[in-house]
């Protein structure tokens, strides 16, 4: 469906740019109008309706952002946003004349206000199509996800050997930065990285992410915090240049496949070194190291041996967090507490010891936003840590609805534990949306 909806806005705003060039009676709009007619017919066969919004740069339809929208025709989008409409509701049973109507109101050379706008579709029999402004929400998404297009621009552009404008990066990962005590706790529902192997794309922004928001309660600079949230970023872009049949095998892999995964580290920062001038030395170095481990057991192998870069420390640890706390083809997704007990196993061999500890101080063995069942029998959702108690932390209420409130773990440790991990997709699911 949503293929039928991108292909529908495509056609849309080119009709809109034929009538500008050609006029409403000219061959090619009438060819761009049927298409765009056509293409409407097919989706809202599907639906009752089609709202498609202007925001920003951004083509949205419903709520959901078109990720390409750069392809659409931009000047086109700025003549919908120079007249102030942000959205435009479809609605099923919309005949052609209603289109080449609305069409024909935005070719208009006179620029009217929106409110004449829509009383002119009006008077002229338009009963299917509404125009009008899009609701805050929505402009909040979009505002939100901003940064995450253009880090995405910035590692495809890496990734084709292409030149790219730092100062954007920089500033897309500092404006993460100002929000990180929200940003970390969205990491698991990015999903605007599409092209290549997705998976990978959204664990590493996810890493990032997580490792900014370690390295801000560590007390680093925000200097090095850019630093290492642009390291993370590409710690594991050498991944991209392997097959995803490898990337994915439900199955062991060989021992040629096994070569070829652990071969990403020093593809990513053979890579990443062509670009040293502009994004500096450190993102290479931990796409070389992130692997190693603390006692150097990783890979690759070293001829002399020497325990990694501090930073390559902590972003290995957010790595291997993220990537426990993901599906995979290979894995279901491990309850909060399994997670904590298999990177404690890596403790003072795979991890740093004390950055470890640290992490978990900091995110917790149940993290902010978990689904929990109580000993007591009801149903919570952990809203706050508690650094010295990582296991006992601060739950909200959301089951029985009469019994909703805030309790603090620690402060009852004797009485109420955490008996049970709620998985979201299974067994909590049911209680979601009391959150």
């Amino acid at each position: 469906m949503k293929e039928k909806i991108e292909e529908f806005i495509r056609e849309f705003l080119s009709a809109i740019q034929s009538s500008k060039l050609y006029g409403l009676e000219h061959p090619i709009f009438k060819s761009a109008l049927d298409k765009a007619y056509k293409s409407l017919s097919n989706v809202l066969a599907q639906r009752d309706d089609l709202i498609i919004g202007i925001i920003a740069e951004e083509v949205v339809f419903d709520k959901e952002i078109i990720s390409d929208s750069s392809s659409l025709s931009k000047s086109a989008v700025d003549y919908l946003k120079a007249r102030g409409i942000e959205r435009i509701v479809f609605s099923r049973g919309v005949r052609l004349f209603e289109l080449e109507k609305l069409i024909a109101l935005f070719s208009a050379a006179k620029e009217e206000p929106l409110e004449k706008l829509q009383e002119t579709l009006m008077l002229a029999g338009v009963d299917n199509i509404d125009i009008g402004k899009i609701g805050k929400e929505i402009k909040a998404r979009v505002v939100k996800e901003e940064p995450f297009k253009d880090i995405t621009s910035s590692l495809l552009k890496i990734l084709n050997r292409q030149s790219f404008d730092v100062g954007i990066l920089k500033s897309s990962i500092n404006n993460i930065i100002k929000n990180l005590d929200s940003q970390y706790q969205q990491i698991l529902k990015l999903n605007t990285l599409k092209r290549y192997d997705s998976t990978t794309f959204i664990h590493l922004v996810n890493t990032s992410i997580l490792s900014m928001f370690f390295a801000s309660k560590l007390g680093f600079t925000k200097e090095v915090i850019l630093e290492i949230g642009i390291s993370a970023l590409f710690h594991d872009i050498g991944k991209l240049y392997i097959s995803r049949s490898v990337i994915r095998k439900p199955e062991q892999l060989s021992e040629s496949e096994f070569s070829l995964m652990q071969s990403h580290t020093v593809l990513g920062s053979t890579l990443i070194l062509r670009y040293v001038d502009t994004i500096g030395i450190m993102p290479a170095v931990v796409s070389f190291e992130h692997h190693l481990k603390y006692d150097l057991s990783g890979y690759p192998k070293l001829s002399f041996p020497r325990r990694p870069h501090i930073i390559s420390q902590l972003v290995s640890i957010c790595d291997v967090y993220d990537a426990l706390t993901q599906r995979r083809s290979y894995k279901s997704d491990y309850p909060p507490d399994v997670i904590y007990e298999i990177m404690m196993r890596g403790r003072g061999t795979t991890f740093n010891p004390e950055l470890l500890d640290k992490f978990f101080s900091i995110v917790g063995a149940w993290p902010i936003g978990t689904i929990v069942g109580l000993s007591d029998n009801r149903v919570g959702v952990v809203c706050g840590i508690n650094e010295d108690e990582p296991f006992l932390p601060k739950v909200r209420i959301i089951a029985p609805e009469e019994e909703k409130g805030e309790i603090d773990l620690k402060d009852k440790s004797r009485a109420i534990k955490i008996e049970r991990y709620l998985n979201p997709f299974k067994e909590g699911k049911d209680y979601l949306t009391l959150i």
